[in-house]
């Protein structure tokens, strides 16, 4: 990425996040939503392991049929699917067609997808210079680092984002007052799990700032920042790239995340 300019740098202080308009072309999109359109047309996820995803502390992970926290717990080093809620019958059977009901693909497309590994590892996005509905929450409930203030997502816009298909909103500045809860490891005894640590405020609603982007800008999202999408009420989809970087130098990633580096996928540096 080149280098933010000053004011840029300083909203971002500020704020804990900022847009940067027409990060990527029209036809860098296309390509991404073409790639995610085959694999959703490829995928094949066994009924057991149809899970979908909530930041909701009593809906993390839900599954139909017999059910499989693994497939999510393993996904670090995987491509993965993950659902929207409500689009399985009792039977974990579709209810809608399939590519209405992703929530997303994870957690290693970065890593094991040409397209999404050229653009993640792209020279626009290297930055040398610092380091449904979705209900508010900081993305370092779930990578969580130490010392804080160490990780920065990038939201990569493929569609237009409106407050009609459920743009992003954020409490600007809300990054400096540390973090509320924490997703974390467990074990019964014979398989992994995961249990939240403390429990996510009531925010006042009149705090968040809607951010619409248009397709092609990047958000950059600092780790604390409180931030949530309403759902989306229009005819029209709002598809999104989000990935997460973390400066190594001196950060200790948390041993009880649910996402760890594994023997075939360690973290891989941005810098090559």
């Amino acid at each position: 990425m080149s280098c933010l300019s000053p004011s840029q740098l300083q909203k971002f202080q500020e704020d804990g996040f900022l847009v940067l308009e027409g990060f990527f072309s029209a036809d860098e999109c296309a390509v991404m939503q073409q790639r995610i359109g085959k694999l959703v047309a490829d995928m094949d996820v066994p009924v057991h392991c149809r899970i979908e995803f909530s930041t909701r502390e009593e809906g993390q992970l839900r599954t139909k049929g017999q059910g499989d926290k693994d497939y999510f717990l393993s996904s670090g080093d995987k491509i993965r699917y993950f659902f929207e809620k409500d689009v399985f019958d009792e039977k974990g059977n579709f209810l809608v067609p399939p590519e209405k009901s992703i929530n997303k693909i994870g957690h290693a497309l970065h890593a094991y997808d040409p397209v999404f590994r050229s653009v993640t590892h792209s020279p626009k996005v290297q930055q040398p210079h610092f380091g449904g509905e979705v209900d508010p929450h900081q993305d370092s409930t779930f990578l969580h680092t130490e010392p804080l203030g160490r990780l920065l997502g990038l939201w990569i816009a493929l569609e237009n984002a409106t407050l009609e298909n459920g743009c992003l909103w954020f409490i600007p500045g809300s990054h400096t007052g540390g973090v509320s809860r924490r997703l974390v490891r467990t074990s019964d005894g014979s398989k992994p799990d995961v249990t939240f640590l403390g429990s996510e405020p009531v925010r006042d609603a009149s705090l968040f700032v809607p951010t619409p982007a248009r397709r092609g800008d990047l958000i950059l999202i600092h780790g604390e920042v409180v931030h949530k999408s309403e759902k989306n009420l229009s005819d029209r989809s709002r598809h999104a790239y989000t990935f997460h970087f973390m400066e190594s130098l001196g950060t200790v990633w948390s041993p009880e995340n649910w996402l760890q580096p594994s023997a075939e996928l360690p973290f891989p540096p941005l810098y090559t």
